[in-house]
């Protein structure tokens, strides 16, 4: 008969320990030990599915609370402001187009927008009509994404799977006008790539009620919603002083109760010429956002619609440019979709090479060398969804630009984040990064 006996129990000497080292988690630890106090600091991201990209943030809790919340961006090294400096004015729209990848056509209009005013240019009407309709689009599709992410990171799946619903509707327009459901490269310093297809407008107004009735379903299903409400309701508060003194725009700014629109307050691209409102609210909080980004939906679906009337009309008047006249900087716009969904036209192609050798040797150095913009600096501004970006260009008489560096409203609304998670529950962090809606392609630009 054999006998089993109990393994000794471990003794306080025989516990393994374990110390974590590297990156800024020496100075965190000695900070913490300094301080004397029993807190825990703990990483949020950066791969995390609540941080809408690449975020990290580093979360100092007592218990349940939030003590101390600090971001720490800069985990996608995509270089963009730098790579544009070695590319042509025109080759500079595909790099800053894939900066904030949710709303690349405002990138897009910000950048042309500066570089026209250094060649003193004027864009055609319809090229400007196109632009602000793709614009528009585009901000409706980003708001769907926002609202969509923020219900699915608190478990509401159906708030996404309906938000991301509807932004089909919007990228299948934007796979009909320009080839491409994200990263277009469609606006162009001078005006667009090509002009819309034939019956685009009709594609667009038939779309319009599926968007409207998706955005009420939204409302429904999250404005009233007890559970939706408890969790968003004076979660993530942001004052108007401290919205204005961190450089917050957009909808976070607007929740707070100043109607400032960038639309509004420094119209381009003839925005003065439309009939819209900027909705506002006062209650500084992460519901109010919700709200506001479902109301300017609504707004810019008007605007989209007033668009679609003047495109008609002109229509019906014949052939209007949507590229400037001037060949020395206009890129070909008498472009269409190949078979292969992108590509100039064969007909065109055909009319360069056959009309003359000289015509041949300016389309190839039009395209490879690009066109020369007067030394000077510039700086562009749009009303982005998520707030104001502007385009700060220097030229120094070349081919490329000598400097491009943009404000990118994510990066400069993410200053907020400590003030409007400090103090709440861990659970809230998710809320309030939410509320923000950052991109992190425009952060680590």
């Amino acid at each position: 008969m054999s006998t089993q006996t109990s393994p000794p129990t471990p003794t306080d000497d025989d516990v393994p320990e374990f110390t974590a080292s590297g990156g800024d988690w020496a100075q965190i630890a000695e900070e913490a030990a300094r301080l004397g106090e029993e807190r825990i600091v703990v990483n949020m991201g950066p791969q995390h599915p609540s941080t809408h990209g690449v975020l990290r943030l580093v979360l100092e809790i007592d218990g349940e609370s939030v003590v101390e919340a600090r971001a720490g961006i800069g985990y996608l090294h995509t270089g963009i402001e730098k790579n544009m400096e070695f590319r042509t004015w025109t080759q500079g729209v595909t790099f800053c187009t894939r900066m904030d990848y949710v709303a690349p056509l405002f990138q897009e209009a910000a950048y042309c927008l500066g570089v026209e005013k250094l060649l003193g240019v004027e864009v055609p009407e319809r090229a400007t009509l196109i632009r602000v309709l793709l614009m528009e689009l585009n901000r409706i599709s980003s708001h769907l994404v926002a609202i969509a992410t923020g219900g699915n990171e608190l478990g509401a799946t159906t708030i996404m799977t309906i938000g991301f619903r509807e932004r089909e509707e919007i990228l299948r327009i934007f796979e009909l006008i320009t080839g491409l459901r994200m990263n277009h490269a469609y606006i162009r310093p001078g005006g667009v790539a090509q002009d819309i297809p034939p019956g685009t407008t009709d594609t667009v107004r038939d779309a319009l009620p599926r968007i409207e009735r998706g955005l009420d379903e939204l409302a429904k299903l999250m404005l009233a919603n007890p559970i939706f409400k408890a969790r968003q309701v004076g979660v993530g508060y942001l004052s108007l002083s401290a919205a204005m003194a961190l450089g917050v725009t957009g909808p976070v700014l607007r929740s707070a109760g100043l109607p400032f629109d960038l639309r509004k307050a420094q119209p381009y691209c003839g925005y003065e010429t439309y009939d819209f409102d900027v909705p506002t609210s006062t209650d500084s909080d992460a519901y109010s956002r919700i709200v506001l980004r479902l109301d300017e939906a609504r707004e810019s679906i008007k605007i989209v619609r007033q668009v679609l009337e003047r495109l008609d009309a002109q229509d019906r008047t014949g052939s209007h440019p949507v590229m400037v006249a001037d060949k020395k900087i206009a890129w070909p716009a008498q472009l269409a979709l190949g078979p292969d969904g992108q590509g100039n036209s064969a007909e065109h192609i055909r009319t360069i090479m056959g009309t003359s050798m000289e015509a041949l040797i300016h389309h190839f150095k039009l395209v490879t060398e690009g066109f020369r913009v007067p030394a000077g600096q510039v700086f562009s501004q749009v009303e982005h969804p998520r707030g104001v970006i502007g385009v700060h260009l220097v030229s120094d008489g070349g081919t490329r630009p000598y400097r491009a560096h943009f404000r990118d409203p994510s990066f400069n609304n993410l200053q907020a984040l400590a003030a409007m998670c400090e103090g709440g529950q861990v659970a809230d962090v998710v809320v309030a990064v939410a509320s923000l809606d950052p991109v992190l392609g425009g952060v680590d630009r």
